[in-house]
């Protein structure tokens, strides 16, 4: 009956012991062995053992209903430990704990709460454990009001102290997007653990405050905080978003140093921040020194190559990851189909897509939908990408609208341009980005009667244009700059080393392509404008500032224009220097005069 159950020899010796005299069952002995089985997580066993307690009439005593609640919370079956605990004659705390953690444990969040609103009804006094526990389950529902009453609760009965529940309500309050609230409760707690300075740098980075994750991770060491992968990993992530090179590299020392260096989820962490960073090479060796890798591994791989348009490197590792035993789910389509989309491989594309669509054991979703609409309209194929629209077995969402009018734009095509932008504006009615876009096809085709009333539109809808900005690290310090920027104070050079420049390409024929601003002006107010570009001041700013064997990177929270595009190209001819650009699409890696991208972006 027992012989093919996987349990250790101790387990077995008891089990033997227990089942030979089972008329004379002992509950203690019978505790041992229910005990034994949650820790093996020997469901069979197990539930061969709650039938001697039932035969034994055992299922009155509470320390034995509550080593089978757990015993079944741990094999993940929650409806049978309820049961358990529903027939109990009496509960302890214990046992309440037990099923309310089981519940949270297994993302039943809503049972969980209910269990603890039942408890508080009948006047069963809750423990830390209880508190914090039901606390995790709003996190995970984003339950604002349930967070608020129970930090009340916590207060009047003096819990709030107690590290595991303050822990808890800082981080409900992160993950509800109350940052403010999280500090204050960090600042106050008389004691932190390891995660709670954990929750409070990964509350940052999930707010977008990725500075202050930085900041607050170096007050950690100061202090000696204990690292963990959690810290790590986060902190590693706000170096992504801010593709801060020098603190990325500074952190790889640190997760080498504190024996962090096969962690599956802090390696995952730190090749993405080195693909975000332009350094698609020192990511791929990271990825190549684990051995042990997971799909979540292999995705950020394929991601990082997607990202820097290489497009054959995605193919061949999606290729090995099948020859590895692993195979590609819905993240790793999206990121090969998205390399494609930049690209203009469109018979690839649509390989790839097929392939998906065949693949039963991935289910296709409306994203995957999106990347090859991208792909066929970016490549022209802008009334195929709209049919493929109409035909999809899902409602086609902003993003894919706003593809297509983008694809519309680069193709000249205002009439379908017009109903995309109709979609958008009843999907996204405060998207400043859809109005201006269309309001730049009008001004394309030099539709200005259209453009003045797009913007009219745009002005009484209280949307508001994103600023174009660019950044660049020197020396640990980012340096932002906004076109025609007038604050930074090292300006005046920065604007006489942009006239060197054009100067030099001026007599290389170069001209400034004034078909990339879209104002109504006269020609050579549209070349100064052009001239100042964020990320051209930023190439000048970093051509003054850094050694000339290291690479240029500079980061763009929006696409670059033609212009600046074909600058960079023969500004890297022209100096000699390698320029890495990370827009709001993609990265661009220009070099002797020419871009990764090959000119379509």
């Amino acid at each position: 009956m027992y012989c093919s159950i996987g349990v250790g020899s101790e387990c077995s010796n008891i089990r033997k012991l227990v089942w030979a005299n089972r008329n004379i069952i002992s509950t203690l002995g019978l505790q041992q062995l229910l005990q034994i089985c949650a820790k093996e997580k020997s469901l069979i066993l197990g539930k061969s053992s709650h039938a001697l307690a039932i035969h034994a009439g055992l299922l009155t005593d509470t320390l034995t209903c509550n080593i089978l609640i757990n015993l079944y919370s741990k094999c993940g079956q929650i409806d049978p430990a309820r049961r358990v605990f529903d027939r109990m004659p009496g509960r302890s705390i214990v046992s309440w704990n037990t099923m309310i953690g089981g519940y949270t444990q297994y993302g039943k969040d809503i049972e969980a709460l209910r269990l603890f609103l039942r408890m508080h009804q009948e006047g069963t006094p809750m423990s830390e454990f209880t508190l914090s526990s039901i606390l995790c389950a709003c996190a995970a529902k984003f339950a604002i009001t349930e967070c608020k009453q129970l930090h009340a609760l916590a207060l009047k009965s003096a819990m709030d102290s107690n590290v595991f529940v303050g822990t808890a309500i800082l981080d409900v309050y992160a993950k509800c997007n109350m940052i403010n609230h999280a500090c204050q409760m960090f600042d106050e707690m008389p004691e932190r653990s390891s995660v709670t300075w954990s929750s409070m740098i990964a509350g940052y980075v999930q707010n977008d405050l990725h500075e202050e994750a930085l900041k607050l991770f170096r007050r950690a060491q100061k202090m000696g905080t204990e690292l963990t992968q959690f810290s790590l990993s986060a902190t590693v992530s706000a170096c992504a978003s801010l593709a801060a090179t020098i603190e990325g590299t500074q952190l790889h020392a640190i997760v080498m140093k504190a024996g962090f260096d096969s962690n599956i989820f802090v390696i995952t962490s730190l090749l993405d921040v080195y693909s975000r960073c332009g350094q698609i090479e020192k990511a791929y060796l990271v990825f190549t020194d684990i051995k042990e890798k997971n799909v979540v591994l292999w995705n950020a791989m394929v991601a990082g190559f997607s990202r820097h348009a290489h497009v054959w490197e995605c193919m061949i590792l999606f290729e090995k990851m099948q020859q590895n035993a692993m195979h590609p789910n819905e993240v790793t389509y999206i990121s090969v189909l998205s390399a494609f989309s930049h690209t203009g491989l469109v018979e690839k594309g649509r390989h790839y897509f097929r392939l998906l669509m065949n693949d039963k054991n991935v289910q296709p979703n409306v994203l995957h939908y999106s990347c090859i609409v991208d792909v066929l309209g970016r490549a022209g194929h802008v009334n195929e990408a709209w049919e493929l629209m109409a035909k999809m077995p899902f409602e086609a969402t902003a993003s894919m609208w706003g593809s297509l009018l983008g694809s519309c734009r680069i193709h000249g095509n205002p009439e379908l341009a017009k109903i995309a932008a109709g979609h958008l504006f009843q999907l996204e009615p405060y998207n400043a980005a859809n109005l201006v876009l269309l309001s730049n096809i009008y001004a394309a085709s030099a539709n200005w009667g259209e453009v003045i009333m797009a913007r009219k539109i745009l002005k009484g809808s209280g949307a508001k244009k994103e600023t174009g900005k660019s950044w660049i690290e020197v020396k640990g310090k980012v340096h932002i700059f906004v076109v025609g920027e007038r604050e930074h104070c090292k300006i005046s050079d920065i604007y006489a080393k942009m006239e060197d420049l054009i100067n030099e390409m001026t007599e290389l024929g170069y001209r400034t392509d004034t078909r990339c601003d879209l104002h109504d002006v006269k020609e050579d107010e549209k070349g100064e404008l052009l001239k100042h570009h964020s990320e051209k001041l930023a190439l000048a700013f970093g051509l003054m500032s850094l050694p000339c064997k290291i690479p240029i990177r500079i980061n763009k929270n929006l696409r670059v224009c033609g212009d600046c595009h074909s600058f960079m190209k023969l500004a890297s001819r022209i100096t000699g220097r390698e320029i890495i650009v990370r827009d709001l699409n993609r990265f661009h890696h220009f070099s002797g005069g020419s871009c990764s991208c090959r000119d379509f972006w």
